[in-house]
């Protein structure tokens, strides 16, 4: 068991391969507990000189797109040529009863059954953004293992998935034809973020609709501000079924990373994106800090109470509590 090693050995045996710790210490990032803590701080430090190794990708569109029968092909695709694939497949947490169905594994049972492919449905649990809070930890450690692509899915398409853009190279944008309106599928926050767009189901009776609606997103994505000098997102028809596409779609990636290596923009990506993801982590580890002194939840408490009873409207309520805080904690007066 895990449990019994050092954070020297955990590292070791993630090098050499060990899918049993890989998944173990996975657990242990993810986890709230407090005595996990350190051995996962410990642990990441050790593997941190081998990540960066990987090809960060992130998939993502609406519901029912396809998206876990396309990322099976390009995994399978991948995987006869050579490659180790790991995909994190992030699930939403229910509001409800904090759960999550976790199902995207069932979804890609072909590709699971592949010795170099390694699948980690994760849930949001609770935190804000189409990602978890420790989704690039992961991706680090998968990494460490020896995974040469790493995908990222996520469910559904909103604001959440700007998190996700942030934590990956590539962004795919996976779109269907013949559900209605095209231009309805058109968000421009997302339509800004991504690298490549692909029309998918272009098979079948599906084929004339996948090509008017690949015409459409060719002619937005041109009135968009590019997200780098040396690549404009492009535009492409893909098919599982059919099997048509697959290759192109690596194509594109092969010519995403060519073209921004050579100016070093993955590299520059990728320190941004650690000092944003820092400096968001030291926010909410402060303000999980500032809520955990009894007298700021004492505090809270009544004033949240004088809201509920409309003594105080809820702009004097903020204000009330952030006085408070910076005179008690940071003036100390």
């Amino acid at each position: 068991m895990i449990k019994n090693l050092t954070a020297t050995q955990i590292a070791e045996q993630l090098r050499h391969g060990s899918r049993a710790v890989l998944a173990q210490a996975m657990t242990i990032i993810e986890s709230t507990a407090p005595k996990h803590a350190k051995l996962a701080a410990q642990f990441l430090d050790e593997i941190m000189p081998y990540s960066g190794t990987s090809r960060r990708i992130g998939i993502t569109g609406v519901p029912g797109a396809g998206k876990s029968t396309l990322l099976e092909a390009l995994g399978l695709e991948l995987i006869s040529r050579g490659y180790k694939v790991a995909i994190i497949a992030i699930d939403p947490s229910s509001s409800i009863s904090g759960g999550s169905i976790l199902g995207d594994k069932t979804r890609m049972a072909n590709l699971l059954r592949e010795e170099n492919a390694f699948i980690r449905p994760v849930p949001t649990s609770g935190h804000l953004g189409g990602a978890s809070r420790r989704t690039r930890e992961l991706i680090f450690m998968l990494e460490a293992a020896g995974f040469d692509y790493v995908f990222v899915e996520t469910v559904g398409v909103g604001q959440s998935e700007i998190e996700v853009a942030n934590l990956v190279d590539f962004f795919c944008l996976v779109q269907i034809a013949g559900a209605g309106d095209e231009l309805q599928g058109i968000k421009k926050g997302i339509m800004e973020l991504a690298d490549l767009i692909v029309i998918y189901k272009d098979d079948g009776e599906n084929k004339i609709r996948a090509q008017i609606a690949k015409r459409i997103y060719q002619n937005s994505v041109h009135i968009l501000k590019a997200k780098y000098l040396e690549w404009v997102a492009r535009v492409i028809t893909c098919s599982a079924t059919e099997g048509s596409g697959i290759d192109n779609l690596l194509t594109q990636i092969d010519e995403f990373y060519a073209a921004l290596s050579k100016t070093g923009q993955i590299d520059k990506l990728r320190q941004k994106q650690y000092l944003a993801w820092t400096n968001q982590q030291v926010e909410e580890n402060i303000l999980q800090m500032v809520h955990s002194v009894p007298e700021v939840a004492a505090l809270r408490e009544r004033i949240l109470d004088d809201l509920l009873h409309k003594r105080i409207s809820p702009r004097n309520a903020v204000d009330e509590i952030c006085n408070e805080i910076y005179n008690r904690l940071i003036k100390k007066e």
